[in-house]
């Protein structure tokens, strides 16, 4: 390239920010242009500056009540063709700016932690990464689904290209891949907390950790390679477009260049903690540090700074205090250093340091290639001058604090760690510390006092800001929790003619628009392109039933029940009473009496119980019996119950009726808002037994995801809808049974009805790529008509 000078030198440095520059991005508009933020609570806008080789500050954005700690760009969209700016904080929220107006448009609240970490993906979806140990994906100002899963702070997050597919590094030294909201693959080889990532590829990524080395990960899980170079945290990655080659900065003072796998070019910096980095489309390299100063560097000869500002820079630098105890120079025995003349000896590769003995001092020395030179970058000293606290690089538990102090609350007992950051309030924190170390209160003003003593000459901010911890543990379900299993259950027993199959025939549901899709009664052909498939308004139940052999089967198994668990001869008669009441064979109702002999039937073993389930999946379409189980009375015990049947390495017979009962609960009030209540823990527990090969245990799964959907439709519930997308998404990976793909089409279609946002998170989690294959079914016809209608939506 013309003009190109194979190295990188300064361009310009930007003073602006007050603070540490924590996070910086390439920007869409200006062209050209950049976003920074910083611990001064700001993000900034620049654009280049015509005149000359810098940059200008257009805009100074606030919004944040604490430090702003991350920032990325929402791509345009019809609404904001410039697209949008979105800030993380350590106050907890997300701003997002658009380009020419200071204040947020709006603010994303939610995380209970610092928000560390952002990555923007099609569709205006917008992930996020925080010290609460959660990601979140937003829907412009809505949170879709929480992604919960590692146990410690999140600090870096990305939204891979291929839809549905995003990646989480953590303080737990562990990275995740989740597609759709789930889990799917955990990657272990960094031996410190994660810190960084980067996207090479659709099949490739970057790593950077706190243990010093970037790895190369294949998406499969394999890591293809490990870069050593930094001698210190690495804090974040950045990839050069159009290639494989990246930078990297960290806590050695240094950005560094690699090329083919290479570090070809280090750069040392005035300031310990070189916090962030991005490469311009014209492959300029920008960084922020812990000195609050922007500064870019450039391969091109015409936007090189000036001789003078290249020397002002090297004066810098020169002055610079390096603190031995950092271990970036290696060991230091001042005694056994040579003087001046080594450095008449040149360097054997670029960035290569070399210390010296002047007058008594000890000074550090870099090799430049380019300039065949050694360059001054700084006075080694006994100490960094109080970088702890300008920095706020102190970690504890996988989180950044100005301190953590070890109190020895008396002589005998433990130690305990405080950390502290300068904003928080010291009595506050003082309390806090000894309610969750269960001390005694009467230390209150012994520890505040210390807090303060210690912390002279910081002047803390006035923010609300507490601290809290961020490991809350996992245990209930948020879309992504859910561990998948690979288990297959043994295979249907029930397949012999003419004896009693649980709901082998084919199921009977309301007609829709004239015809009845979901039954295998008559050819069904669809005479004109009309969409009578969604979105489905009232729930598909599973009604077909034989009384008599049922209760053939419950008979033969009471032979083989324990004593404490055998019917009586009245027990069974008063279950086919309760058949009969149920199945609208007789005109009597359902008693109590009936109702609490059914509850003692579906309390026997597994091995034997599948004819009680059936006698439940049929009679819970009744009114008084749908409302006795499931009003508020005993609701939870028989959905624990109805759960404990979802177990993956039980009976497909089990898993199957079971399945069905809770598809019949749909059909009164009382079931309705029982299973709405419990969607989270209800569709965790389903999910599991889909990778069985069953196709009715399937079809039932895609029948109560169906349920589900139509009664979100109803409440336009989002977070609810994104559950059930990433359900549908996850099961429609599995099922071959063409029955079940067209029930999850009419799920699916239901759910996206009427509602943008809910088509966007169907788009950003791939589903229309996953759906595209049915088009081409020729039977049953109402597979491929159903797919049409939504990729149509979509």
């Amino acid at each position: 390239m013309a003009g190109d000078g194979g190295v990188y030198r300064l361009r310009c440095s930007l003073l602006g920010h007050e603070q540490d520059v924590r996070g910086i991005t390439r920007g869409l508009f200006p062209e050209g242009g950049f976003v920074s933020v910083s611990r001064d609570r700001t993000a900034r806008l620049w654009t280049p500056d015509g005149l000359n080789r810098g940059f200008t500050e257009m805009h100074c954005m606030r919004g944040h009540s604490n430090f702003v700690s991350c920032v990325c760009i929402i791509p345009p969209s019809d609404l904001y063709p410039r697209g949008l700016i979105a800030t993380g904080g350590n106050d907890h929220n997300i701003c997002v700016f658009t380009v020419d107006n200071t204040a947020p448009l709006y603010v994303l609240k939610g995380h209970t932690n610092t928000v560390c970490s952002l990555s923007s993906g099609k569709f205006g979806t917008l992930l996020s990464g925080s010290w609460d140990t959660t990601c979140k994906v937003w829907l412009n100002d809505r949170c879709m689904m929480t992604l919960q899963g590692h146990t410690a702070a999140i600090w870096a997050v990305k939204i891979l290209p291929e839809q549905g597919l995003m990646l989480t590094g953590s303080a737990d030294k562990t990275i995740k891949l989740w597609k759709a909201g789930r889990c799917e693959r955990t990657y272990a080889g960094h031996e410190d907390c994660v810190r960084g990532l980067a996207i090479l590829s659709e099949m490739e990524f970057l790593s950077c950790s706190n243990d010093a080395s970037v790895r190369r990960w294949h998406i499969s899980g394999e890591c293809l390679h490990v870069y050593y170079g930094h001698t210190n945290y690495i804090y974040s990655v950045s990839v050069f477009p159009h290639c494989k080659d990246f930078i990297t900065t960290g806590e050695d003072r240094s950005l560094r260049i690699w090329k083919q796998g290479e570090c070809v070019q280090t750069i040392r910096l005035p300031a310990q903690s070189v916090w962030c980095c991005c490469v311009l489309d014209n492959d300029d390299i920008v960084v922020g540090a812990s000195d609050g100063i922007i500064r870019v560097f450039t391969k091109s000869l015409e936007r090189t700074a000036s001789a003078e500002e290249i020397q002002a820079f090297e004066n810098e630098l020169s002055q610079a205090s390096i603190d031995p105890k950092t271990g970036d120079l290696g060991d230091i025995n001042a005694d056994d250093l040579p003087g001046k003349e080594h450095l008449k000896d040149p360097g054997m590769r670029d960035g290569q340091t070399r210390l010296i003995k002047d007058n008594g001092k000890v000074e550090a020395y870099q090799w430049s290639v380019s300039e065949g030179r050694w360059i001054k970058i700084g006075d080694v000293v006994g100490s960094s001058g109080g970088t702890q606290q300008t920095s706020g690089k102190v970690l504890f538990e996988g989180k950044e604090y100005d301190y953590v102090f070890t109190i020895d609350v008396n002589e005998s007992g433990p130690s305990y760690k405080l950390p502290y950051n300068i904003s928080d309030d010291p009595w506050l924190t003082a309390y806090n510390f000894l309610q969750k170390n269960d001390l005694n209160p009467m230390f209150l003003d012994q520890v505040a006092k210390f807090i303060i003593d210690n912390t002279k000459g910081q002047a803390p901010l006035n923010t609300n800001t507490e601290f809290s911890d961020p490991f809350t543990g996992a245990g209930r379900y948020v879309p992504g929790s859910s561990s998948l299993s690979n288990t297959a259950p043994a295979a249907d027993p029930f397949t012999g003619a003419g004896r009693y199959v649980p709901g082998s025939a084919s199921n009977v549901v309301a007609p829709v628009g004239g015809h009845d899709p979901y039954t295998g009664m008559g050819a069904y052909q669809s005479a004109k392109a009309e969409n009578i498939y969604f979105p489905k308004k009232d729930a598909v139940t599973f009604d077909q039933a034989n009384p008599t052999q049922i209760l053939g089967k419950l008979k033969e198994l009471n032979g083989n029940a324990a004593e404490e668990q055998k019917l009586t001869e009245d027990d069974l008669i008063i279950l086919e009473k309760l058949l009969s009441a149920t199945c609208n064979t007789s005109a009597e109702m359902p008693t109590a009496q009936q109702i609490q002999t059914l509850w003692k039937a579906i309390n026997w073993p597994e091995d034997i119980v599948f004819p009680a389930l059936d006698i439940l999946r049929l009679s819970v379409r009744h009114p008084i019996v749908n409302e006795n189980f499931c009003g508020e009375k005993a609701h939870v015990q028989f959905i624990h119950l109805l759960l404990k049947f979802l177990n993956p390495q039980g009976k497909p017979a089990n898993q199957l009726l079971a399945l069905r009962a809770l598809c019949n609960c749909f059909v009164s009030q009382a079931g309705q808002k029982l299973l709405m209540e419990q969607r989270d823990e209800i569709m965790t527990q389903a999910i599991e037994v889909k990778s069985g090969n069953n196709k009715n245990v399937h079809i039932a799964l895609a029948t109560l995801t169906l349920n589900y959907a139509v009664c979100l439709h109803k409440v336009n519930n989002i977070e609810g809808k994104a559950q059930c997308l990433s359900v549908i998404s996850t099961v429609m990976e599995v099922v071959k049974d063409l029955e079940a793909v067209f029930r999850l089409l009419v799920a699916l279609g239901t759910l996206i009805s009427d509602d943008k946002n809910a088509v966007q998170l169907a788009k950003s989690l791939g589903v229309d790529s996953q759906i595209k294959k049915y088009v081409s079914v020729s039977e049953p016809a109402k597979v491929k008509e159903c797919c049409r209608f939504v990729l149509n939506l979509l």
